[in-house]
């Protein structure tokens, strides 16, 4: 298969030898789950519980509102001891939604009758099964699979891409499940492809992860539609921007979706997810995750149900060696700093990352800009971040949304390249969060608006029809007295 190129890109150290070769492990339960009602895009699930109440391992917490929204489930049994706010696992420290699971250490599962054979199935209920097990993207968007398989499937859809570059550094976690659980991440694509009723699927693997392209490759042998293909290493070639066009030389057109080109990109995380989904009835109560960097002591690869938290992961992984100096979750590029241990792991939650003082470079003090234009170079969407940079810093909103602000992916390439360590796409996040609240007011005040015209509008009708009302009885006084002298 020929591949193709894409602007810029970064080489940042991998560092994944601290944990590439640490077999998958499963995380002890812990005594208490923190389960967010918010962890996908879209609208945020409803409880379908109450406090005091006793459920089963994969009974459903809170449902999905429809549209664009994602189920949660319990990922054991026990009691709902709490429905409240819980820090969510973001720099922002905010509190999120969440429902509290005391464990009753029996890990009992809700009975379900065995799942039928998803191939009989219609590609809509396959859609609709997925939805209901609360699947989302695993890569990190956390967009709910099923409605992005729906509008792939109207969209017509080709070619399902399986994103298995992971080219993140730090972060192992699609390399074990490759090379641990190869036959289920293949089923699963299999699955998806009925589902979207697309004609064949390729897994892309970055180069420096022979041993999984090798579990891969056998394990798609028997697979006429579904080919492993070979991607060179390079950040950030697993963005699925980025990876389309690697795979079809097709770029995606500015403000529009990967689907726009025929290809539709999941994560090998997610094949997987659906296999379990479709196969075993399991919802999405677990994932793989990667908890790494120089201040783990033992670094590994955990099974962990979603709502642990970050100091149960790190307790299992030994702890911190020294002083951690920079706490992530996801990888060194793209990954959120975390306000503390105290929040829990969530559905797009890839990997924990300690990081040391001198891993994480914060002996960089920012300087001016000096107009070198690496950050140009790096960019693989081919925009301007000193430019954008330079107007977000002057709330200049419509300037730096000239300039390609909504087609940033936050890659992070700019700033690792940056020589005078400028914090770019800090600055990219506060203009889109800027620009979004901007939107909501002004829709706030033509919402407003509109409403007012609505009620000037009732009150018009009123009048007349108090007009009318009043002229029809005058002229049936009218009417009457005329009678009256008629009779007369």
């Amino acid at each position: 298969m020929k591949l193709f190129d894409f602007w810029g890109g970064v080489h940042p150290a991998g560092q994944k030898h601290l944990s590439a070769e640490q077999a998958i492990q499963v995380l002890p339960m812990p005594s208490r789950l923190h389960v967010p009602l918010q962890q996908h895009t879209g609208r945020p699930a409803v409880p379908a519980v109450k406090v005091g109440q006793t459920v089963r391992k994969g009974q459903l917490l809170g449902r999905e509102q429809g549209g664009v929204s994602a189920s949660v489930h319990a990922p054991t049994s026990g009691v709902i001891v709490a429905i409240g706010d819980f820090t969510a696992p973001h720099v922002s420290g905010l509190p999120l939604p969440t429902i509290t699971l005391e464990s009753d250490g029996e890990d009992r599962w809700l009975e379900r009758e065995p799942p039928p054979d998803p191939f009989a199935l219609e590609p809509e209920e396959v859609a609709a099964r997925i939805g209901e097990a609360g699947i989302v993207g695993m890569g990190g968007a956390n967009f709910p699979a099923a409605v992005k398989l729906s509008k792939a499937r109207q969209a017509k859809v080709h070619t399902l891409a399986v994103n298995g570059a992971e080219c993140e550094p730090y972060m192992t976690c699609d390399d074990r499940l490759m090379r641990e659980r190869a036959e289920h991440i293949v089923d699963g694509i299999r699955l998806m492809l009925h589902a979207l009723q697309a004609s064949n699927a390729v897994i892309a693997i970055e180069d420096n992860k022979p041993e999984a392209v090798a579990s891969m490759k056998a394990a798609c042998q028997p697979e006429r539609q579904i080919r492993v293909v070979v991607v060179p290493s390079r950040y950030p070639a697993g963005s699925a921007k980025q990876l389309i066009q690697i795979l079809t030389g097709l770029e995606t057109p500015a403000g529009g979706r990967g689907t726009d080109t025929g290809v539709l990109v999941h994560n090998v995380g997610t094949a997987y997810a659906v296999h379990r989904a479709l196969r075993q009835a399991h919802p999405l109560i677990s994932r793989i995750i990667t908890v790494t960097g120089g201040a783990v002591a033992r670094p590994q690869n955990l099974e962990a149900p979603i709502g642990a938290l970050v100091e149960d992961l790190l307790a299992f992984c030994g702890g911190a060696m020294e002083a951690t100096s920079r706490l992530l979750m996801g990888g060194p590029m793209m990954g959120q700093p975390l306000p503390g241990t105290r929040v829990p792991i969530v559905k797009g939650t890839n990997g924990i990352l300690a990081l040391t003082a001198a891993e994480a470079r914060l002996e960089a003090t920012p300087s001016p800009c000096i107009r070198c234009g690496r950050c140009v170079e790096a960019c693989p969407m081919g925009l301007m971040p000193l430019e954008m940079s330079k107007r977000a810093r002057h709330d200049d909103l419509d300037g730096a949304e000239a300039f390609g602000l909504i087609d940033c992916i936050s890659c992070g390439s700019c700033a690792y390249v940056c020589p005078s360590h400028i914090p770019l796409v800090q600055y990219f996040e506060y203009a889109r969060g800027a620009l979004e609240a901007r939107q909501r007011a002004e829709q706030k005040v033509k919402e407003t608006r509109r409403l007012l015209e609505q009620h000037q509008a009732r009150l018009a009708r009123a009048e007349q029809a108090k007009a009318e009302a009043a002229a029809r009885r005058q002229a049936e006084k009218r009417q009457a007295k005329a009678k009256v002298g008629a009779a007369a």
